[in-house]
């Protein structure tokens, strides 16, 4: 048995972030490129493997990033200035078609919930958290923590652990580092982990059915530094970045 990605799309800017819609198994991600000054979104059906958009851009180029994703819109932010963190302003993008479906520029997003998206106006002292409909953009009153639960994340991110704690009979290249991933999901064994190859540091995963290797990929080379959080399942679905630009997804 080998396995094959559903999933691998290039991009032309550093994968910044990603986020997972729960309720259509959508991925959306967020792509920066530092040199242009330039912020682009990309969107792929996790179970279907199709790519809706990669390079999607918005009138404001840069000071824009995403907030989440929920039932097939992709909900953006802006900044307050250049030269903070502060959000402010929610702009909603059909996550299959890129359409604008609405904006406010008084709102700013809180959290997630089951029932959609909790914002506040940031006009408005002391913060009261309203509940949007994701579709318009329209409040639905009051937000009740006790009546609108959290949102449900099926992720699963792997253990970490030693070198020395991995199961010996996996890997027999050598290790390096003091951060290796493992995961165990349908009778599959997934490990990533750093290595020393002709001087240079390099970090890989790898898929085992038993003690039958089936997958293996490289996901960065000439590594600064031990990197963290290489990969992360969703579902059934395997999902890593590798080498900041491209996205690769498993079915296991």
């Amino acid at each position: 048995m080998t396995i094959k990605p559903i999933i691998s799309e290039q991009f032309n800017a550093t994968i910044w972030r990603m986020e997972i819609d729960e309720l259509t198994d959508t991925i959306v991600l967020e792509l920066r490129n530092n040199e242009d000054r330039k912020v682009a979104f990309g969107s792929m059906g996790l179970q279907s493997g199709k790519l809706f958009f990669k390079d999607l851009s918005i009138p404001e180029r840069w000071l824009t990033g995403m907030e989440a994703a929920y039932n097939g819109v992709l909900l953006l932010h802006y900044y307050e200035s250049e030269t903070g963190p502060v959000h402010k302003g929610l702009l909603a993008i059909d996550a299959f078609t890129g359409e604008t479906l609405w904006s406010n520029y008084n709102y700013a997003f809180d959290h997630l919930s089951a029932a959609g998206p909790v914002v506040f106006d940031t006009r408005i002292q002391p913060r009261k958290l309203f509940l949007a409909a994701i579709k318009t953009g329209t409040t639905n009153g009051i937000y009740n923590p006790s009546v609108n639960k959290e949102l449900t994340i099926s992720i699963v991110v792997p253990a970490m652990m030693t070198p020395e704690e991995l199961p010996q009979d996996l890997v027999t290249e050598p290790r390096s580092g003091n951060m290796v991933h493992y995961l165990e999901y349908n009778n599959l064994r997934i490990v990533s982990l750093h290595a020393l190859h002709g001087g240079r540091l390099i970090q890989s995963i790898f898929v085992f059915d038993g003690i039958s290797k089936v997958y293996e990929d490289l996901l960065n080379t000439d590594i600064q530094k031990v990197q963290p959080e290489a990969f992360i399942l969703h579902k059934n679905r395997l999902i890593y970045i590798k080498n900041k630009v491209e996205l690769k997804v498993l079915s296991l």
